[in-house]
């Protein structure tokens, strides 16, 4: 038996996107999978184009918030709800390549890996390819991944069987990062990168990631009040964080010939 993934999505106003995000899962290779979609309060199409799905396919689930709480209660109540061995997480605007699922737990369960994560694609809005590669590096301690966040969260999985369910806490932003904190610390051994490009991550027009000034508030927001260190340490880490995403991160960014 394959075990279960469960695919956490969350989503607001989506209707743009989530219909091409939905088939690239149900067009994995891999097939015991379950999509928990949360609508986090739209008011488009989003939920008339997943009741189509859900129409047709028993493992894709749909959850409503009751207002909009944004995406780290979403993910929380769709990590709740899950049912499988391993966790991953997609966003409502990203794609997987057909193999992902597949090269993913092969790669974990070769490895007796907790937390994995992969190479990606940058993608437009409207899925033209940007060619650039964001290349995964091999091996991710808790100690450097406190410096900057490395995983792309499109790409990342957990095993739940061994580390149990592992939830974020309550930011607006960047609460991904502390969820992979988390699970890496849990599990006691390095986040394993695999090399190989398995998603497609859509670069959005006025998204935190291109607005660096946001950027730079929310990632201190991790230190200060997702980790609790003092003012001047969380200070100090964002120098550091600075070093580390500018001069060392940037690096992996390539151009794709």
């Amino acid at each position: 038996m394959q075990p279960l993934v469960s695919i956490i999505t969350p989503m607001y106003n989506s209707e743009k996107f989530i219909l091409k995000t939905i088939e690239s899962v149900i067009n994995q290779t891999y097939s015991n999978w379950e999509l928990l979609l949360i609508d986090d309060g739209s008011t488009d199409n989003t939920i008339q184009i997943v009741e189509d799905f859900k129409q047709k396919y028993t493992n894709i689930k749909l959850l409503q918030n009751p207002t909009n709480l944004g995406a780290a209660q979403s993910r929380n109540k769709g990590i709740l709800e899950a049912k499988g061995d391993y966790i991953a997480f997609l966003d409502a605007d990203d794609l997987w390549k057909p193999n992902k699922l597949d090269l993913q737990i092969q790669f974990m369960q070769t490895h007796n890996c907790d937390v994995s994560f992969s190479s990606y694609e940058q993608i437009d809005e409207n899925v033209k390819p940007l060619n650039k590669l964001v290349q995964a590096i091999p091996k991710l301690t808790y100690n450097k991944y406190l410096k900057t966040n490395y995983i792309g969260n499109l790409t990342g999985m957990y095993n739940a069987k061994t580390l149990g369910k592992i939830t974020s806490p309550d930011l607006r932003k960047r609460q991904d990062w502390l969820l992979w904190l988390a699970a890496i610390k849990k599990s006691g051994k390095p986040a394993l990168g695999i090399q190989e490009s398995l998603a497609y991550y859509r670069v959005r027009q006025n998204s935190i990631s291109s607005n660096k000034i946001e950027l730079l508030k929310y990632n201190y927001l991790v230190y200060k009040k997702g980790l609790g260190f003092s003012t001047i340490k969380s200070l100090y880490r964002m120098l550091i964080f600075l070093w580390e995403h500018f001069m060392v991160k940037s690096k992996l960014i390539t151009k794709i010939k």
